[in-house]
This record gives C-alpha cells, sequence and structure tokens, in this order.
C-alpha cells in the first residue's frame, strides 16, 4: 500500500501488509533535521526551517521548506520553549499571527538545537510531527517492526498479527498465540461477548500475546506488553507492569540531517530483536497465562450491585469521557457479568470500537485498574 500527495500519518485495525507498506511509504518522506533555534521560524502556523541543500548517500537532499506541525509537534514546541500547551493550542486555531509572534519570540531567546522530525509532500513543504531535543535517539517503526518480527521467528513462536494501529504518537502492533492458550472458567463463567452473546461458559479460553508499541515522535519508550486475549470476544488485557522498554536516549547530535551509523542502528535493532526473542519466553508462555488469569480471577469476583455508580467511579478516577462511560455501561449491562471482572470486560469491549488507536490502548492498559476501583467501590 503506497501513498502520495498530503502524507498518511494514521491507520486503525491495519494488516501486518497494510501498516509495512504505510510504514515505507513514510520512511521515503522522512526528513529528520537538528537545526539552531535560528534557523528556524514559525509562518502563518507553520515551521519554517532556514537550511542549506544536504548532500547524503541518497544525492542532495533539500530540507529548507514549510511544514505544517502536527498536534504532537505543537506539544513539543510548547514543551521546549516553555510556552503553555494548551495556550498553544488555542493560538493555532484563534490567531494564526499570534501563534508566530510567541514561538518565533521565544526561539529568539534560545541557544539550543532542536531535532525536527518531518515528512515531506509532494511540493516543497510537508509535516512537522515532532519538535524534539538533540539528545533523542531515533529507532524508527519500520525498523523496530521488522526487528521485532525477525526476534519472534527466531524463538520459533507460533503467532499471528491480530492487528495494527499508527497514530501521530505511536505504532501498536498485537500478537496473539492460538498455540498458548489456558483455561479460566472463573474469570469468564457468567460473561457474554457483547459483539455475538457467545457465552464464556461454553468457551473459557484466554490465549497469550503482546504488543509491539514504538514511538518516532517523542512519546514514550519502545515498548513490548504482555496481552492476554478472550476467545469469544478478542477482548484484550494488557499487563503494562511487566512490559519491556527501550528508553530513546542517546548522545548530543551534530546540525544538519541525521545520518545515523550502521553499527550504531545495528545495535538498536540487535536490543529490539532480543527484547522480542525475551517477549515470546516470557509471555508466550501457558504457565504465565495461567499465573496472570489466577491473579485477575482473584479480584474479579467482587458483586457489583449498583452499576451506574460503580462505573461512574471507574470513569471518575480513570477520567474516562462521558460517552465512554455510556459506552462502558452499555457493554457492561450486554456483558451480563455483574462483577467487578464484568467491568473489565466491558473496558476492554469498548476498547475495540474506539476510533483513536492511543485511546483504545490506554483504555485497555486501564481495565485491570478498573476492576479493582469496581472492587473496592
Amino acid at each position: 500500500m503506497t501513498h502520495s500527495g498530503t502524507p498518511v500519518l494514521t491507520t486503525r485495525n491495519a494488516t501486518l501488509e497494510d501498516l509495512a507498506g504505510l510504514l515505507r511509504d513514510q520512511q521515503a518522506r522522512k526528513v529528520d533535521v537538528v537545526a539552531a533555534a535560528t534557523a528556524i521560524r514559525a509562518d502563518s502556523g507553520h515551521l519554517v526551517l532556514s537550511a542549506d541543500p544536504q548532500l547524503t548517500p541518497d544525492g542532495v537532499t533539500l530540507t529548507a521548506g514549510a511544514y505544517t506541525p502536527t498536534e504532537v509537534c505543537d506539544q513539543g514546541i510548547a514543551d521546549k520553549l516553555g510556552i503553555p500547551a494548551p495556550y498553544l493550542r488555542r493560538l493555532r486555531s484563534e490567531h494564526p499571527a499570534l501563534y508566530d509572534a510567541n514561538v518565533n519570540g521565544w526561539l529568539t531567546r534560545s541557544d539550543k538545537r532542536y531535532l525536527i522530525r518531518g515528512l515531506r509532500g509532494d511540493g516543497s513543504g510537508g509535516v512537522a510531527r515532532a519538535f524534539l531535543s538533540d539528545g533523542y535517539k531515533i529507532i524508527d517503526n519500520l525498523d523496530v517492526l521488522l526487528a521485532a518480527l525477525e526476534g519472534i521467528r527466531a524463538a520459533g513462536a507460533p503467532v499471528t498479527i491480530s492487528g495494527c494501529d499508527l497514530t501521530e504518537r505511536r505504532m501498536y502492533v498485537r500478537v496473539v498465540s492460538d498455540a498458548v492458550s489456558a483455561l479460566a472458567p472463573a474469570l469468564l463463567g457468567d460473561y457474554r461477548s457483547p459483539f455475538t452473546g457467545a457465552a464464556g461458559a461454553d468457551n473459557p479460553v484466554v490465549f497469550g500475546g503482546f504488543v509491539i508499541s514504538n514511538s518516532e515522535t517523542g512519546c514514550g519508550a519502545f515498548t513490548l506488553t504482555p496481552r492476554l486475549v478472550v476467545q469469544i470476544c478478542d477482548n484484550g488485557m494488557t499487563i503494562t507492569r511487566d512490559a519491556l522498554r527501550s528508553v530513546h536516549l542517546g548522545g548530543r547530535m551534530d546540525e544538519g540531517i541525521i545520518q545515523w551509523s550502521h553499527d550504531t542502528r545495528q545495535r538498536n535493532l540487535d536490543l529490539v530483536t532480543g527484547q522480542a526473542r525475551d517477549a515470546v519466553t516470557t509471555f508466550l508462555d501457558t504457565g504465565y497465562v495461567q499465573r496472570k488469569i489466577t491473579e485477575i480471577t482473584a479480584a474479579a469476583g467482587a458483586r457489583v450491585s449498583d452499576p451506574e455508580s460503580v462505573i461512574r467511579a471507574v470513569a471518575q478516577r480513570l477520567r474516562f469521557s462521558d460517552e465512554q462511560q455510556r459506552d462502558i455501561l452499555a457493554h457492561f449491562i450486554r456483558g451480563a457479568d455483574l462483577s467487578a471482572g464484568g467491568v473489565m470486560h466491558a473496558v476492554t469491549s469498548v476498547a475495540q470500537i474506539i476510533e483513536d488507536g492511543d485511546t483504545a490502548y490506554e483504555m485497555e492498559a486501564q481495565a485491570l485498574t478498573a476492576m479493582q476501583v469496581a472492587a473496592q467501590s
């Protein structure tokens, strides 16, 4: 899958093939430049780079041009220049000239260098995806994906990719193994899928898996997070406390286009591949899956006598929106499991219908906390 014109930044519930095609298109469009504050300015809400042509192994590369900042890039500008982010977002939408004045005013007072991560459009400009420290260690999504898949292949794990998301902030690749399963009759005995009505009592199977996640834009570390998947509804429970992480921190970079040495890139990718092998060994293990089911089941049985008030308390604690709260209540009722575990199932099933990949992942990651809050309410 290739794209032309304006760069495509996001996809939701994509296949592995489609995600790889999108990442290759982005890779061909990337321009990563370390620039002094004096070479950066805002003009009509765009981020303008004043840089000389750069000689690279691919020929002469032009980096100068006007790049439209994403929300993530604006957050980076706000963080690095000390401008309140809500104020900067308001200026972008209501007063672009004042946006320019604020950004340019603080850039003139800075003696630092910044890493600008952009994607070229078909013209001279494009999209500015991130405004970062010049000490940020780049680990690209496509490289991470290929290295992690190599680690999985080398471990000999029978897995499938159940879905992929790409947002302005992160990449998510969900890995599941039908060969690694355990029964969870106490956890699923009263539960029905809100999508199909299938009964957990008839098929109380939970599969092992994990999520590969990475950020190219400064929104968190490369992670491998274990995930349990309920067969009857594909609800996923991520166990964030067991995640493997690799933080994007590196040495200061010189000005100009980023050209990582082969050795540097290979060390980063070897780490990703090794961690993927570790994830397979640790998370795709029947014993691990059974232990986590036992831990979850211990708190899941608390009865919920007032679903509306309990789910309101969960939503307030976890800062779910009013719409998410309504959806969780509806899924809780359709799920027919009047327990704290039923609240967990409702949160994870709603996560499947959320359009934004970041929000969906965060909801899954909070499902176990939601169960604990429900049990104590």
